[in-house]
Parts: structure tokens; sequence; C-alpha cells
């Protein structure tokens, strides 16, 4: 989580994005994305971030080793990891000491090695540009299967928003 510091003519009480104090329902997701510009993005949209990463990422895409489409944005897969990676460089550019390190090791290098694999996402976009490859088949779930509760989010969990 992020740190924001009072400016002029606030009180800790306005900078707290978690305070609901004032009765305002607002959901999870607005107080994170609230978080996010108070704290400042360096990209600020996902856009902006992968052009930045075509740009300092240079693998050679010759080799048959390494798969890219310009079209990423058209493949789910690739999308979300993306902006996984834009969302864990906005939160670890934070540490000084070792964010960008982290980032690297434990965002960008596996995200970047499945993305760039020739069986990733991009694998039908080999040799004749983009090709929307078909989604994987899939076939509806009982309903018994799921009713373990490992398989269910508790109001309570952090991660359930």
């Amino acid at each position: 989580m992020t740190i924001h510091e009072t400016g002029p003519g606030e009180t800790a009480h306005d900078s707290d994005p978690y305070d609901s104090d004032d009765g305002d329902e607002t959901t999870d997701r607005a107080r994170l994305i609230e978080e996010e510009h108070r704290a400042g993005l360096v990209f600020d949209s996902l856009t902006a971030f992968a052009d930045y990463l075509t740009q300092i990422v240079r693998p050679r895409i010759d080799d048959g080793d390494h798969i890219w489409c310009p079209r990423w944005w058209a493949h789910p897969e690739a999308l979300l990891r993306v902006s996984a990676m834009w969302r864990a460089f906005e939160y670890l550019r934070h540490d000084a000491s070792l964010g960008m390190s982290n980032w690297w090791l434990h965002h960008a290098d596996p995200h970047l090695a499945r993305l760039l694999d020739p069986a990733g996402p991009f694998h039908a976009c080999a040799g004749s540009g983009h090709t929307d490859p078909p989604p994987l088949a899939t076939e509806p779930v009982p309903s018994d299967v799921l009713d373990h509760p490992a398989f269910a989010l508790l109001p309570e969990d952090p991660f359930a928003m």
C-alpha cells in the first residue's frame, strides 16, 4: 500500500482512502483507483506502459524462439499479463532499494518469457501476422464440484473484491 502525505489544506482524514466514517459507500475498486491516483502513476494508462515496455525489451524475434504480436492487446492473456506487469511496476517502484529488481525478477521476466514463448499467446501469429487463436474448450461445471469451501471466497477474504 502506498503512503500519502497530507498536502496543503488536507487533514489526515482527507488523505485516508480507506476511511469510511463519512457515510460514503465507496466501493473497494473505487478506493483502489483513488489510491493509485493519489500515489501518482509513472504511466497514466496501460497503453503508455506497453509503449514503454516495447521500447526497453528488445529480444531477437527473428530466431523462432521468440514471438511478438503488434496487436498484443487483441490477445486476452497478453492483455492481462501486460496489465499485471504495469500494476506491479507502479507498486514496486516505491521500494527504492529492491523494487525494480523484484519487478524484473518476479514479474517482468516470467511474464515476458511466457508472452514471447513460441507456445505462448502469440503462437498463432508467428510468420503470418496477427491471428486470433480459438479459446480453450470448456464444458459446464457440475454444481456439486464447486460445493467444497475451498472453491468459495468468504466475505472477509482479503482477495475478494
